[in-house]
């Protein structure tokens, strides 16, 4: 949606936007809500970790993460800082990134192993931005599965051929360490209420699948598909916001 389209309607009475639908997100939709970050713990046999923001200690969700583990989204303030990932035990810096948080977007920091032995952070940013009346559900796929050659991941209805030739990946050719879409772009919407699909992954141009099970696609469902070299997560807000999918092939 055009922004300044939503600034203008940040500026109507909040009794018209309740009569809109009052939905959660609203805010997000008008980029007006606080930025939020989330952290994703994806490297292996690695320690727990923790989350700080300029050195200091940030919420008990994201303290003591352990390996395939994840929080949900809190807000943070408006401002330059450097996030750092450390160890819970010993308190060592494995990895941070430094950006300036803005209003309406959403991040996910990723602790991922880098070159060599080393660690880094992930930083995916989602400007959400979705359409005020929809109820779409949204995906992005990254590939943190260092045994992996880029992957291509479909999502489709269970009755779909994925090994078709007329059907093609809705994220190709994912690389080891990268999200699709990118950061900075927003994830792909599908139907939802509910709607039942199937995901499948391959290696990248091929259509022998490796993976596939399903995935239910609630209203307004936000949800990002971590592919680790030992399994796959399902993150998303929730009770539980790391969910293992059971490979069905």
């Amino acid at each position: 949606m055009n922004k300044t389209f939503k600034l203008l309607l940040a500026c109507v009475p909040a009794l018209f936007i309740a009569a809109c639908g009052g939905d959660d997100d609203i805010d997000d939709k008008l980029d007006i809500a606080d930025p939020q970050v989330r952290l994703v713990h994806a490297v292996p046999a690695g320690p727990n970790v923790s989350l700080f923001r300029d050195n200091v200690a940030q919420s008990a969700a994201v303290t003591n993460v352990p390996y395939a583990g994840a929080s949900n989204y809190f807000d943070v303030d408006t401002s330059s800082a450097t996030w750092s990932v450390r160890t819970t035990v010993g308190n060592v810096d494995i990895g941070s990134s430094l950006f300036e948080a803005t209003r309406g977007n959403r991040y996910t920091l990723m602790a991922v192993p880098g070159a060599g032995a080393t660690t880094e952070v992930l930083n995916i940013r989602d400007p959400y931005n979705k359409n005020l009346t929809s109820d779409k559900g949204r995906v992005r796929v990254v590939n943190a599965a260092f045994n992996q050659i880029n992957i291509d991941a479909y999502i489709f209805e269970p009755t779909v051929d994925t090994g078709a030739s007329t059907v093609t990946p809705n994220f190709p050719a994912v690389a080891y360490r990268a999200a699709y879409p990118a950061t900075g772009n927003d994830s792909v919407e599908f139907e939802a209420g509910n709607k039942a699909y199937s995901l499948t992954l391959t290696a990248a141009g091929t259509k022998t699948p490796v993976f596939r099970a399903p995935i239910t696609m609630a209203n307004d469902a936000d949800l990002l598909v971590v592919v680790l070299p030992d399994r796959v997560l399902l993150v998303t807000n929730a009770a539980t916001p790391a969910t293992e999918l059971t490979n069905t092939l």
